[in-house]
């Protein structure tokens, strides 16, 4: 249980996207490489969590937990699953989504795109593409014209810089490089175009490309959903680790914050927030990664609950905008030390808030296990475990933790006395 201070108006909330929770984004870039041959996905997407469909009981699930936020994510693909074809029905149940948020005391927090985009978009130059910043401020537009009038916080892009924190942090094996490569190109051949990529997969060669891209994008996607309603905050969110000098491994830190953190943050210096993405600490040694004892997550790298803070300070630091904890989260198939370990967390950030790091909210990743991108469903990071046959959601112990802690911390405003 946490008894430390934050904010009044603190946003707590659970994180989730689309082609990840909903299933059956057939539309979509990822599910095209996902049945391409070779993949460098484990498994296909298939009906995820069917989320899609059990959107109204799985918001009741986040209510129920004591929240008061929920982040999703809008599916380009499946509103624009052809190049200037628009699905209404798409845009009616995202609207009913939002309502249904509101009808909950949820503060509705849209990512306009989650990595995935549509098929014709990545068989087109993708993000690279010329047109690519009119396209999707096309779709933000569409969105927001929508019920952009009802959400709370505008997430332009997910994780833009991932691929530099996989690759400069060695967490692909060559091996996995050269099956990317492989898979791309044979996309392309299929999709009878010259080019094929997609948000998360990007090689190694092209990042630097991307990251223009990216940031082309972003912007134009800022001045869209500002151009409709210039009093919604909008940002961006990015993959931060929490790097960590030992003694002499100086250089070594400052080296991998600048190749992977920097531009985005500096960027945001334009936006209302930070979205801060933490999933676990790297300590920096003179001669490469300190790994050290205890614990350790999914990842491989040591169960570390104070992470959070110290990527929230930096990404502050740098960029000077509010934060907002778009996702953290632990991958373990054991959820005691998810249980323990989000109370600790909580407990550590509501220290930095007390310092003087501002921040707006946190979100959990993810409300139930689900789709988790090449690792398919082997990654386990829910509240709630999903029967793979019924699609029953079973909270775990964590589910309860997390409830304890925003219960506790709500209780303790409502007291004078604190």
């Amino acid at each position: 249980m946490t008894h430390t201070n934050l904010p009044d108006g603190f946003l707590w909330g659970v994180a989730t996207a689309g082609h990840q929770n909903e299933g059956d984004n057939t539309a979509s870039d990822t599910w095209f490489l996902e049945h391409t041959t070779p993949s460098l996905f484990r498994e296909p997407s298939g009906p995820a969590c069917r989320g899609y469909e059990q959107w109204e009981s799985d918001l009741d699930l986040v209510a129920g937990l004591g929240l008061n936020a929920f982040r999703f994510s809008v599916e380009w693909a499946r509103v624009e699953p052809e190049q200037g074809v628009v699905s209404t029905e798409a845009l009616d149940h995202y609207e009913r989504k939002v309502d249904g948020c509101l009808e909950r005391g949820l503060a509705p927090l849209v990512t306009f795109n989650h990595f995935t985009g549509p098929h014709w978009f990545a068989a087109s130059g993708s993000w690279t593409g010329a047109d690519a910043p009119a396209r999707f401020a096309e779709q933000c537009d569409r969105v927001m014209a929508r019920f952009g009038d009802r959400i709370a916080y505008a997430v332009t892009l997910n994780e833009p810089n991932l691929e530099q924190l996989l690759q400069t942090g060695g967490k692909l094996p060559a091996e996995a490089e050269q099956l990317k490569t492989l898979m791309l190109a044979a996309a392309a051949r299929t999709a009878g175009t010259g080019t094929y990529a997609s948000a998360n997969v990007i090689p190694a060669d092209r990042q630097g490309e991307f990251q223009e891209a990216f940031t082309r994008a972003h912007r134009a996607a800022r001045e869209a959903i500002k151009a409709r309603r210039g009093d919604l905050p909008v940002g961006v969110s990015i993959a931060i680790a929490d790097e960590v000098a030992a003694p002499g491994g100086e250089e070594r830190r400052d080296a991998k914050r600048a190749a992977v953190y920097d531009h985005w943050l500096r960027e945001a210096r334009d936006d209302d927030f930070i979205g801060v993405q933490n999933y676990e600490r790297i300590v920096h040694g003179p001669d490469g990664e300190v790994r050290g004892d205890g614990e350790r997550n999914g990842m491989g790298t040591a169960i570390a609950p104070d992470s959070l803070a110290g990527a929230a300070r930096y990404a502050h630091e740098v960029s000077g905008v509010l934060i907002l904890v778009t996702e953290h989260g632990i991958q373990t198939p054991e959820d005691t030390q998810r249980a323990a370990f989000i109370p600790a967390a909580i407990d550590a950030l509501a220290t930095e808030v007390q310092a003087g790091t501002p921040v707006l909210g946190y979100c959990h990743w993810t409300l139930m296990d689900n789709f988790e991108w090449i690792f398919g469903y082997g990654a386990q990071l829910g509240l709630h475990e999903v029967d793979r046959d019924t699609f029953e959601r079973r909270p775990k112990p964590s589910a309860k933790a997390y409830a304890d802690v925003v219960r506790n911390h709500r209780g303790a405003l409502a007291d004078p006395r604190n």
